[in-house]
């Protein structure tokens, strides 16, 4: 099936279909969805992470709209602030942590669309970190194993 384009408004606070999914406490709330791109206002609250992966056929971009986020990108560490965009470039290990103390609201998009839509749509409400990590590479997204410190 293909997914055009069509010209309309998504609103603010609204979602396509009315649907918003919950990703291990993040709310992703979809706002446009087509074959080339795919964007999902996303509220991370605090003390919430998208720990290290990748996405080895898109590139994904974060634009923080409210708070700070403290990522990984590519092994080096940084953060982002309201106004700053985040560009993820396919194949490059990134993650995301709300250290901040507060909720953090963002725009993101990924290009192109690939399997995400069907990924968020299959994990909504799943509860269990390991199951999301496994169900993750059926939809083209690897997470790394945890780093383990030295004994």
């Amino acid at each position: 099936m293909t997914l055009r384009e069509t010209a309309d408004i998504t609103r603010n606070n609204q979602s396509l279909d009315g649907v918003s999914w919950n990703i291990l406490g993040q709310v992703y709330t979809p706002k446009q969805i087509t074959d080339d791109s795919f964007s999902w206002h996303a509220v991370f609250p605090e003390e919430t992470f998208v720990p290290p992966h990748t996405h080895p056929d898109q590139d994904e971009y974060i634009y923080i709209l409210e708070g700070r986020i403290d990522l990984t990108l590519d092994g080096l560490t940084n953060s982002a602030n309201s106004g700053d965009l985040v560009r993820l470039p396919r194949g490059i290990p990134h993650g995301f942590f709300n250290n901040s103390g507060k909720p953090v609201k963002a725009l993101f998009w990924a290009a192109p669309a690939g399997k995400l839509v069907d990924l968020y749509r299959r994990i909504h409400n799943m509860s269990s970190p390991a199951q999301v990590v496994e169900v993750a590479r059926e939809y083209g997204v690897f997470f790394q194993p945890p780093v383990s410190s030295a004994i």
